[in-house]
């Protein structure tokens, strides 16, 4: 979650390495996949994307779009509700958040940012895509599980449901 340019660019030199960054050195795994020369190149390999939740942050986008080597940003449409006193969702389409979710994808465009938002439903991030949102999240881990077995459990009462009323006895 960024709010200002300053935490902006403190995020920005986390992700990288010198003398892009401020990033530590370890990556013992990373070489083992990528190569003993993959500290000299990681940083063109990284993407940062400030998370803009809130209504400081959407009052500070154009600073926070300023940061150079920030790659973009992603909205959580759900926590920036929250944050204008809003019912926490997603999809949302007639309010103040929605208004922010069009600025940002604009804004994002005219720096050369990639935009990014969750989605609650495939239909809305086609929409987003409209909208120039470039990178789009749909649903989650949880709630894709959940539904999936909530309807796991949905189809089996039906089948006891029509079996017990074809029963003989």
């Amino acid at each position: 979650m960024i709010n200002s340019k300053k935490e902006c660019e403190n995020f920005v030199s986390y992700c990288n390495y010198p003398p892009k960054g401020q990033r530590s050195f370890g990556p013992m795994r990373a070489q083992l996949i990528y190569g003993s020369d993959y500290y000299e190149n990681a940083n063109s390999q990284i993407i940062s994307l400030a998370m803009i939740e809130t209504k400081e942050a959407v009052q500070n986008i154009d600073e926070i779009l300023s940061v150079p080597n920030l790659t973009g940003v992603y909205i959580g449409p759900a926590d920036m509700s929250s944050s204008y006193g809003l019912k926490p969702q997603f999809d949302v389409k007639d309010d103040v958040v929605y208004s922010n979710i069009k600025m940002i994808a604009k804004k994002a465009k005219e720096n050369k940012k990639i935009a990014g938002i969750h989605n609650g439903t495939v239909k809305y991030a086609k929409e987003m895509i409209e909208l120039g949102y470039q990178f789009v999240t749909v649903s989650s881990d949880f709630r894709s599980m959940s539904t999936y077995a909530q309807n796991i459990v949905n189809e089996m009462k039906n089948k006891e449901e029509i079996k017990s009323s074809s029963s003989s006895y």
